[in-house]
């Protein structure tokens, strides 16, 4: 497989982010999860993570093959999370999502190596996320790398599992 050298995302990239989940969402979809729609994320989603600085990219070939949002914002509903680890510095990985043209390919998991390397060197010693219960590919990801999941919420789409990894 290619390199894949990440990034911030800049506005100058957010037609090429926006394509990239537009396909990525039908892609789901012919598979029988509808994860994401018209309403989540939108190209108003995107600018704002790209404008906050929150938003990176991870190029192969020139080309966007990997993005993710990383911060401290939780929803809500992540109260309802039974964290094994309340009091450690935690970041918060979100929108996760490679195109289907780099489907397959291991970049997914190597991209969340990438963020635990990255975070470890800022001091964070928990990574935590939501996904979708009926996103096997994601589930599967998610607990190969070693997250445990931590508790349940429901949002407009379905059920979601809070899951945890600690990396300190």
């Amino acid at each position: 497989m290619n390199n894949i050298a990440y990034r911030p995302a800049e506005m100058s990239d957010l037609s090429e982010i926006s394509g990239l989940v537009s396909s990525a969402i039908l892609e789901m979809e012919r598979n029988g999860i509808y994860q994401w729609d018209e309403l989540y994320p939108t190209p108003e989603d995107l600018s704002g993570d790209i404008s906050c600085g929150e938003l990176y990219v991870g190029t192969v070939r020139d080309k966007i093959a990997v993005i993710y949002a990383i911060n401290q914002n939780c929803d809500d509903e992540y109260k309802n999370g039974n964290w094994q680890y309340p009091n450690e510095p935690f970041s918060v990985i979100h929108r996760l999502c490679v195109s289907p043209e780099f489907q397959r390919m291991g970049i997914a998991a190597k991209t969340v190596s990438h963020i635990e390397n990255e975070l470890q060197k800022e001091g964070i010693k928990v990574i935590r996320l939501d996904v979708f219960t009926e996103n096997p590919y994601a589930l599967r990801l998610y607990e190969k790398l070693g997250f445990k999941e931590t508790g349940k919420v429901k949002w407009r789409k379905g059920d979601f599992f809070l899951m945890e990894k600690y990396i300190g």
